[in-house]
């Protein structure tokens, strides 16, 4: 078994400087780091982890901790996250120990973690507004990186969308295309990304002078069935007051939306606009759907990398203000939008 004296004589380097190295210590150089862990995969070394956290005082395990939800099935985009957060971990050596959460205390399961001494940080997904489990962990002082934020001005480490910034791109192309009855059918409203797409929504309606109508706007399960029974509601109503357009949170809530107002008689885009933000996981598609949907698009699986490298920068002393990354959703225009309805898409 090659260990960590072998590698030191290869290199000429001293024991104390291929252990930093590998431990990702920050006195050590990127091109001697680089140099010591392409020599260690070559001669197969594998660190002893008992042995590694008693010399750096890291167990080189991380924690993502979910919630289990009423309603959580394949539909979720929650694997799409693990599975990329896992294979980024563990190029740098870093295993991803995932646990469903029973409690109804959010804060309870990383007390009972952190009591343990077995995680070196952690990965926050979901995060709701005020969320408990943030200041937690910074009193704690424990390394956490979130996926998401839980306002406009935060203090944690975070990976996240311009959530206002994508409801406002939304709003804008219907606006140009004439509408002026525009739904927004959101997430749940103790979601932070949720509020922030309310506020993009908000802004850009008065911005463009149209009405915020208060039945216009829902919060709920991003789920086909929610999505679909939330547009029968709006659908419903006389044609000159019904919506000419809905937004959507997810490619979820749209799928239901397209079946409800296939239920309803009503043609897309001729007689509704749709248009959703898709974050491209696989089992719930945009662009096949008939027809194909308008989207403000974010790749989800674009956060896991970004996600792993804040977390082992926390891990190596980087403060967490300087691990703080916002990006922009693309607007992608297909065939689910078009213009508004002539007869009823303007007032008089």
């Amino acid at each position: 078994m090659t260990t960590l004296k072998d590698i030191s004589e290869e290199l000429g380097l001293s024991v104390a400087t291929v252990s930093r190295a590998l431990n990702g210590f920050p006195e050590v150089s990127e091109k001697t780091r680089e140099l010591v862990e392409q020599t260690a995969q070559r001669m197969n070394y594998r660190p002893n982890r008992a042995a590694q956290k008693l010399v750096s005082g890291r167990s080189g395990m991380v924690g993502m901790l979910v919630p289990l939800q009423p309603g959580m099935s394949a539909e979720s985009s929650l694997v799409e996250v693990i599975m990329g957060l896992s294979a980024r971990l563990a190029e740098r050596d870093i295993d991803l120990v995932m646990q469903v959460i029973l409690d109804e205390d959010p804060v309870a399961p990383y007390r009972r973690m952190i009591s343990k001494n077995t995680l070196d940080g952690f990965i926050l997904n979901a995060p709701q507004v005020n969320d408990p489990r943030i200041a937690f962990l910074q009193q704690a002082k424990v390394p956490f990186v979130v996926h998401g934020r839980i306002d406009d001005d935060p203090t944690h480490a975070f990976y996240d969308l311009d959530n206002a910034d994508a409801a406002a791109q939304a709003v804008n192309l219907l606006a140009d295309l004439g509408h002026q009855r525009i739904a927004f059918i959101n997430g749940p409203e103790r979601a932070a990304f949720a509020n922030q797409r309310t506020s993009g929504f908000n802004a850009a309606m008065r911005t463009r002078t149209l009405s915020l109508q208060a039945d216009f706007l829902s919060y709920g399960e991003n789920t086909r069935a929610s999505g679909y029974k939330r547009a029968l509601s709006l659908l419903a109503l006389p044609p000159d007051a019904r919506p000419t357009a809905l937004l959507c949170a997810s490619t979820a809530l749209a799928h239901g939306v397209l079946r409800a107002a296939g239920d309803r008689g009503l043609s897309v885009p001729k007689d509704l606009s749709i248009i959703c933000h898709d974050d491209l996981v696989p089992v719930l598609t945009s662009d096949d759907t008939n027809p194909p949907l308008t989207v403000t698009k974010a790749a989800l699986s674009l956060a896991c990398t970004p996600l792993a490298e804040k977390l082992i920068a926390l891990l190596n002393g980087a403060l967490p203000v300087e691990q703080q990354t916002t990006e922009r959703a693309e607007l992608i225009v297909r065939q689910s939008t078009g213009p508004a309805p002539r007869s009823i898409g303007r007032e008089n």
